[in-house]
């Protein structure tokens, strides 16, 4: 019995481990036109405590405002608005992202960015703003109090800021107006589209997908589109894309890719990556020059005048070169492991990677970002 037992527990635990190593279509793909929606509006934040936009260089500001109170039935006298300074008052741009099978009367959260001068916008009040999208109806309004997550102080002309003073956000701050059009639930067939395009698995994709139904109702066309032909959907289509977004499978492994970002420094290798027989040498060349100025003074009598020269030492250090010799299918951890053990920084990286790439020693595609 406990042979039985201890045989039944290392099954279990094997398909516990196969599942774990599995990925939902959900998490590959996305249906086609399931999408959400960006939209931005031209607002104004009043209420500032004198940390507004400078009237004088911003004069959208100032139009803005005489164009909101000629709306509410206020005319300034002519000539009147020329020594108008509103330092409470700030421009700026209101941006959010509605989500897919959003219905009118439901909240949003948005950012409200200054557009101008203005040195904070916390505590300011958002005025009535519509939000449009791509297609320049409007989606959403927009109003509300901001959050600004940060903090500022000047005394005596010196000043500290933390963190964004600039930017705020409001949580359920638009209301929708009009929902997007959408008629996913209608469509007897549609296509699932993969987040990055690989042809294992789009075929991985549309044979867990047969497999799981049963029948063949997936079929990938290409690297990242997969078609869905089911059949008799009336009445549970939403039922039949939730249990199609829940169906596990394994992905096959990734190309080999390198990943470097020039302006940090920054490397990532996946998996993939293996090197053939190399040798690398690194050694580190400093050079250090040091700038002495020195005064050359005549005599009391002389008749001669002082004269300023400069006078330079230049050193070169050449540091003990190191070689290290990596054999052929070598792996991802010994590839890092390596070329750690030669000391060298990011920077080397970059330059130690593209030439084993140049040399056909990097089986791996080299990305520069």
């Amino acid at each position: 019995m406990s042979l039985l037992f201890r045989s039944l527990a290392l099954v279990i635990f094997g398909l516990l481990s196969l599942s774990a190593g599995a990925e939902r279509v959900k998490d590959l793909a996305t249906i086609q036109g399931v999408r959400p929606n960006q939209l931005i509006g031209y607002g104004l934040v009043v209420g500032l405590d004198g940390t507004g936009d400078q009237t004088t260089q911003t004069p959208f500001t100032l139009q803005t405002t005489l164009s909101m109170l000629q709306q509410m039935g206020i005319v300034l006298p002519p000539g009147g608005t020329t020594q108008i300074q509103l330092k409470n008052i700030a421009a700026v741009m209101v941006t959010g992202t509605m989500e897919p099978y959003a219905q009118p009367g439901q909240p949003m959260d948005i950012t409200v960015s200054s557009m101008a001068n203005a040195k904070s916008l916390k505590g300011g009040t958002l005025l009535m703003t519509p939000l449009k999208g791509a297609d320049g109806e409007v989606y959403a309004m927009a109003q509300g109090n901001l959050v600004v997550a940060g903090a500022g102080a000047a005394a005596n002309g010196s000043e500290t800021v933390i963190n964004q003073l600039s930017v705020g956000r409001i949580s359920a701050g638009a209301t929708i107006e009009r929902a997007v059009p959408n008629n996913i639930a209608q469509q007897d067939t549609f296509n699932i589209e993969l987040k990055t395009s690989d042809f294992g698995t789009a075929n991985a994709v549309a044979d867990a997908v047969n497999r799981h139904f049963g029948r063949p109702v997936a079929q990938a066309q290409n690297a990242r589109v997969i078609s869905i032909h089911p059949n008799n959907l009336a009445g549970y289509r939403v039922s039949f894309l939730a249990e199609l977004e829940s169906v596990d499978l394994v992905v096959p492994r990734a190309s080999a890719k390198v990943i470097l970002n020039a302006r940090t420094g920054s490397i990532v290798l996946n998996e993939s990556v293996t090197l053939d027989a190399c040798a690398v040498a690194h050694g580190n060349l400093s050079v250090i020059i040091s700038t002495t100025p020195q005064v050359s003074q005549p005599n009391a009598f002389g008749g001669g005048r002082t004269v300023t020269t400069r006078q330079s030492q230049i050193d070169i250090n050449a540091a003990k070169g190191k070689v290290i010799e990596l054999n052929k299918g070598v792996v991802l951890a010994e590839v890092v492991r390596a070329l750690n053990a030669v000391g060298a920084t990011p920077q080397d990286l970059l330059a130690i990677l593209q030439a084993m790439k140049a040399s056909g020693a990097l089986n791996a595609d080299i990305e520069v970002i």
